[in-house]
């Protein structure tokens, strides 16, 4: 085999080897990136269940209150 087909096929290995890792690394990145995107989503659900269940003890105590309010008056 002549020299400028080594320096080809050396230079082949070498890129494809260097494509074949860059897809490898960019897979991973992206695993994890959705798998944040996944936890941001649960903590924000848990949020929003616990604002909400803040805003319902909420109106319970108000409406007792005006409930009171209304027997009072009564």
């Amino acid at each position: 085999m002549s020299l400028p087909a080594k320096i080809t096929l050396a230079t082949s290995c070498v890129v494809s080897a260097g494509i074949i890792a860059y897809v490898h690394f960019k897979q991973q990145l992206d695993r994890v990136k959705l798998h944040e995107g996944v936890v941001r989503d649960v903590e924000r659900r848990q949020r929003r269940k616990a604002e909400n269940i803040y805003v319902l003890e909420q109106q319970k105590d108000l409406t007792k209150k005006y409930q009171a309010l209304e027997e009072s008056q009564h």
